[in-house]
């Protein structure tokens, strides 16, 4: 498949700029105020659990919601002047694919291509190649309603690609698809990225962000509370070793009241207890190793832990 044109920039030399933008629901901030800059060729993250503001920012971002104030440009098209210009050089994925499973998936590219202003002849190519680009040329004759939810997901990732976009906003790309189907969206993501897409994503996949994501942003009530890499977040604010308890329910009020007895930060989650000790380092639990019930392993701190830090709450809370 040809690669996207060459990618147009901002002034600044970002793809997309927004400075200061706010949304407002009534008397509710959905927006508070966020500024972000995605350079050419990154993928970035806006990383956050459910009702963080993240579909509305991106929504705002490829002029699909009104912006109530703060400005956005991308590739040098000004978002809230012309929220029409700026999807000739977008594509777009929502949380709903809103394939027609009336038409096949040949169909639904090719038509999509048409009514975006290709001519029939044009419309047929670019199909064809977005199909085999995406591996999907032997299903082109099936019926939408036929694939799988990772087939449709991919089909709605290869439907973004019709107008050989500079920059794909994607809204929570692999929620709800099982590991592998998962696995082959991640792998067509970075195939994107090496043809010079731009990409910005959304996600509250701890694992997802710290695969595919250059750079994220870590989203909560609107706001932007850091920034960086996820290697740069994970060293700014997890914890270096984290201690996990499986504990039975026998076990768990004598786990708790040796934990509160020595002030060892933990927390639980169902059956297993997290714990980190003073300073990110490995915390003290000899008093528990004799205890029936308890099972203790440790892992390196992630952005999950970076997410709990910043915020006091789990990512999926």
């Amino acid at each position: 498949m040809n690669k996207p044109a060459v990618t147009v920039t901002n002034q600044d030399g970002s793809v997309i700029n927004a400075d200061s933008i706010r949304k407002l629901y009534g008397d509710f901030i959905a927006v508070a105020g966020i500024t972000l800059r995605v350079e050419p060729g990154e993928t970035y993250g806006l990383l956050g659990p459910n009702g963080a503001g993240k579909t509305t920012t991106m929504r705002m971002l490829a002029g699909l919601s009104p912006v109530d104030s703060g400005s956005i440009t991308v590739s040098g098209i000004d978002v809230i002047k012309d929220n029409r210009a700026v999807r000739e050089v977008m594509g777009v994925v929502t949380q709903h694919d809103g394939l027609d499973n009336g038409l096949t998936v040949f169909q639904n590219l090719f038509l999509f291509g048409f009514l975006a202003g290709q001519s029939r002849k044009d419309a047929k190519y670019r199909a064809h190649q977005v199909l085999e680009f995406f591996g999907l040329r032997e299903r082109s004759k099936d019926n939408t309603y036929e694939l799988s939810g990772g087939m449709k997901r991919r089909l709605a990732i290869a439907r973004s690609m019709m107008s050989s976009p500079q920059v794909i906003v994607m809204d929570e790309p692999s929620t709800g698809l099982d590991p592998q189907s998962r696995n082959r969206v991640w792998e067509e993501l970075a195939i994107l990225k090496d043809a010079g897409v731009t990409v910005l994503l959304s996600t509250h996949y701890m694992e997802e962000a710290t695969v595919l994501c250059d750079r994220l942003s870590i989203i909560d009530h609107g706001k932007i509370l850091d920034e960086g890499s996820p290697e740069q977040m994970i060293e700014r604010h997890a914890p270096r070793e984290v201690a996990q308890m499986r504990v039975t329910p026998a076990a768990l009020r004598k786990v708790r009241e040796y934990l509160d007895t020595h002030s060892i930060n933990f927390r639980e989650v169902g059956a297993l207890v997290s714990v980190t000790g003073v300073n990110g380092e490995r915390p003290d639990l000899s008093g528990l190793e004799d205890v029936e019930g308890v099972c203790t392993s440790y892992r390196v701190g992630n952005l999950e832990d970076v997410f709990l830090a910043i915020t006091g709450k789990e990512l999926r809370d």
